[in-house]
């Protein structure tokens, strides 16, 4: 069995490396060179409140005389710590015994129950104090930035073409194909034989026809000798070359006509 170590011996600090067993004397400690946070407890109301909430007691029935107790407990074990009680925690227990002094008393018949009780401002103040606390949590639980979310810079690379939409409203678009059509229902005839219309094929079609890198009415590009299949291949064909870069739309105005033209680029 080991024996203890006699505390007694041991230093209490170091200065430059060399143990020091005595205090000097004549040291100066200024009262502002050590600050206690108690992360349990951020004041009197604080405290009240983790006792009440520890006991799952009601805020509203408080018994004074148990919490009083146990705030003094409080208390004196922070004066047998030596740690410097803030002028708040002694105000509130002299409030506590204040409190409890006069709940001893007989109450005069003729008073209102609430007026009459001494715990009813101490109540609302602990209410007060709770709602404001549950606001700093549930604020302090939002996501917040450089904490729990992190912005994101991304530079374009080198050497990268952005697409950009055409200058072309989607509506304008969508207006003249519907005049399109419109005027494809006049030459829609019964077939009996199925004619085959491919996509890519109109693309090339198109690309051809566009070579010069002229403006084209976006209507003359479509054959309304077709009917509603061929209007509907040549847009959709149409709408293909745009997304990939090789067309472009233009509109002077609202309402305008729409023209066509084939990028310089691709012209090339």
């Amino acid at each position: 069995m080991t024996a203890e170590p006699d505390l007694s011996e041991a230093p209490c600090a170091l200065v430059r490396g060399a143990p020091l067993f005595k205090l000097p004397e004549d040291l100066y400690i200024p009262p502002d060179a050590l600050e206690v946070f108690l992360e349990a407890f951020e004041g009197p109301l604080d405290l009240l409140l983790y006792l009440i909430k520890r006991q799952n007691l009601d805020i509203l029935d408080i018994p004074i005389a148990a919490i009083t107790d146990q705030y003094m407990e409080y208390v004196e074990l922070m004066k047998q710590a030596r740690l410097e009680l803030a002028a708040e925690y002694l105000v509130m227990a002299a409030m506590l015994a204040e409190i409890k002094s006069r709940m001893l008393l007989p109450r005069p018949g003729g008073e209102c129950d609430e007026d009459a009780d001494p715990r009813a401002d101490l109540i609302r103040r602990l209410q007060e104090y709770e709602r404001f606390k549950q606001a700093a949590e549930d604020l302090d639980a939002l996501p917040r930035l450089e904490r729990d979310l992190f912005a994101v810079a991304v530079s374009i690379p080198p050497g990268y073409i952005q697409r950009l939409p055409p200058d072309v409203d989607l509506r304008e678009l969508l207006a003249a194909m519907h005049g399109v059509l419109a005027r494809a229902e006049h030459f829609t005839s019964h077939q009996v034989a199925r004619e085959a219309l491919s996509v890519r094929e109109r693309m090339s079609r198109l690309l051809d026809r566009l070579a010069d890198g002229a403006f084209v009415p976006f209507v003359s590009l479509v054959e309304l000798g077709e009917g509603r299949a061929g209007v509907v291949v040549t847009f959709l064909a149409l709408l293909e070359l745009i997304k990939a870069a090789s067309l472009e739309l233009v509109q002077a105005e609202p309402f305008a006509p729409i023209h066509v033209r084939r990028r310089a680029y691709e012209a090339a």
